[in-house]
């Protein structure tokens, strides 16, 4: 019948999708595929070990301070520069 309505264009008794009921299922589906990807993947997550802690903290200070001491210098040679091409300029006038 549903077949016939439609070779005939009446709307009214054609079938309706239901966009929306789709929709909310196909959402509902894609939460639970991604939670349960999720989940896998946290179970081959391994905490670090005091040992590797340790050594990635003591990497990272050393560069962290190793970096200041670049910009210390670099901002100490500016700073000179800069004092000294001001004073040759007041010194021009």
């Amino acid at each position: 019948m549903a077949k016939t309505a439609l070779a005939a264009g009446n709307p009214e008794d054609a079938p309706r999708s239901n966009n929306a009921i789709e929709w909310v299922n196909g959402q509902y589906q894609n939460s639970r595929t991604f939670l349960g990807d999720v989940r896998a993947e946290m179970r081959k997550v391994v905490a670090p070990s005091r040992k590797e802690v340790q050594a990635t903290t003591t990497v990272v200070l050393v560069t962290v301070f190793v970096f200041a001491f670049y910009f210390w210098i670099v901002d100490y040679v500016f700073y000179h520069g800069v004092q000294a091409l001001i004073g040759k300029l007041a010194g021009a006038q």
